[in-house]
């Protein structure tokens, strides 16, 4: 992923020059985080993007297996990270080289809900090499000149947007390529950051997350694509194409599932028009199973899926069906642009990018409250309070082992899913200039 991204940002710079990666201690330019459904290997995280997955069914691909290279694991170290019981968190050392910006980064594997952590991280540094271009205008007609009076206006943050997007288009025609040519199977959310130029473009496909604190405000820099938030999408998708739900499925939605003995009678509904409810006449195709169903963590796609947004998926069908559920999945990612030139930063405001695993049971206010908590037991030039807030933050979304399973203060369950948490300083001892 994260060569998908760097090619399409270098490509746009450049007009075709080349990049390269610099060294962890100068400026970094792109950072991608995420995060990846049950039993699927994770491919683009972190900070910047990550590799593709390996063939699940040869030693080879089980010996693949690793944790960021920033983390600077031994094999014994890789071991304790693979641990479902002691679930020890990871940090890169103290003793290597700071990531950039002195960014933060913290993980812990899940408690026992796939073999291995299936979030994956990178974080790298980019420099393009930039060279003239020319462009040439084509000289109108004039009879073409009524409807193109004149050029639409192309900014540049549309370009580095296009840029971003069709990188993620790239990265899942590349894993649906090794799908078939290598039997490699499953997919992932993603998480990408990319700085350039002095704003920040956070992409997201998936349910992982950023926020943006600056002096105790909280800035949403991303939302989660689920079954919920993309319904009226997913419902337009099988009222304008009913042949992908096979006769099995019902475009429309209903507050429960509608019994046979309801037939004739009036129930509340809602189309892919609207946001409210109604009342129709309860019809035999009304009996089919919803589309979108659950509520919450629990809603699902065709029953099967709870994510809408992300990359790979190519085979997942519906369960006990041939029914293909990837038409329904968008690999496109929400981009939003955050501009650092206008606001004055102090160390203490940061960028906050975290996995499932962290906002299935964190709020935007309780991560909030432990960015001031922690960093004001930090001198602001210390470089090492980064990694101790994402350290603290994946400690307060994992919690502690009890007899009942891993546990928070206030006692409800902790989360059991994969963590991953990256810290980016938006001023302060990292410079983006």
């Amino acid at each position: 992923m994260l060569n998908r991204v760097r090619s399409a940002v270098a490509h746009l710079v450049s007009s075709g020059g080349g990049a390269r990666p610099k060294s962890p201690d100068q400026p970094n330019a792109i950072s991608a985080l995420p995060a990846a459904p049950p039993e699927a290997p994770k491919i683009p995280p972190g900070k910047a993007g990550s590799g593709s997955s390996a063939p699940a069914k040869t030693p080879e691909a089980r010996a693949s297996f690793s944790r960021p290279t920033f983390l600077q694991l031994s094999p014994g170290g890789l071991r304790r990270a693979d641990d479902h019981a002691g679930r020890a968190v990871q940090s890169p050392p103290d003793t290597g080289r700071r990531l950039p910006w002195s960014t933060g980064y913290a993980e812990v594997i899940n408690a026992g809900k796939s073999r291995h952590n299936e979030d994956q991280a990178c974080c790298e540094v980019v420099y393009v090499e930039g060279r003239k271009s020319v462009s040439v205008t084509p000289k109108e007609s004039n009879q073409n000149q009524s409807c193109w009076s004149s050029q639409k206006e192309v900014t540049h943050d549309s370009l580095v947007v296009g840029a971003i997007e069709n990188a993620f288009q790239l990265m899942d025609e590349q894993m649906a390529q090794e799908r078939r040519s290598h039997q490699v199977e499953g997919g992932c959310c993603a998480l990408v950051v990319v700085y350039l130029l002095g704003k920040v473009y956070v992409a997201n496909a998936g349910d992982s997350r950023a926020i943006i604190v600056r002096n105790g405000e909280i800035i949403p820099m991303s939302r989660e694509f689920t079954p919920e938030t993309e319904r009226q999408r997913l419902q337009l998708l099988g009222f304008l194409k009913p042949e992908l739900l096979g006769g099995e499925f019902t475009h429309l939605e209903f507050p429960r599932r509608v019994q046979p003995k309801e037939l004739g009678q009036r129930m509340l509904y809602r189309d892919q028009n609207m946001t409210g409810w109604a009342y129709k006449k309860i019809e035999l195709e009304d009996l089919r199973f919803p589309l979108v169903c659950g509520e919450g963590k629990k809603a699902r796609v065709m029953a099967t899926i709870g994510v809408t947004r992300g990359l790979g998926d190519h085979n997942l069908k519906v369960c006990s069906s041939s029914l293909p559920i990837k038409p329904f999945l968008s690999c496109f990612p929400e981009v939003q642009v955050y501009d650092l030139t206008q606001y004055e930063h102090c160390p203490d405001d940061v960028l906050v990018l975290g996995t499932d695993g962290l906002w299935d049971v964190t709020s935007d206010c309780e991560v909030a409250a432990t960015v001031d908590r922690v960093l004001s037991t930090y001198e602001p030039n210390d470089p090492s309070r980064y990694t101790a807030l994402a350290q603290a933050l994946v400690l307060g979304a994992r919690g502690t082992p009890r007899d009942r399973g891993w546990r928070l203060p206030n006692n409800k369950l902790g989360s059991g899913d994969d963590i991953s948490v990256f810290i980016i300083p938006l001023g302060g001892p990292g410079s983006y200039s």
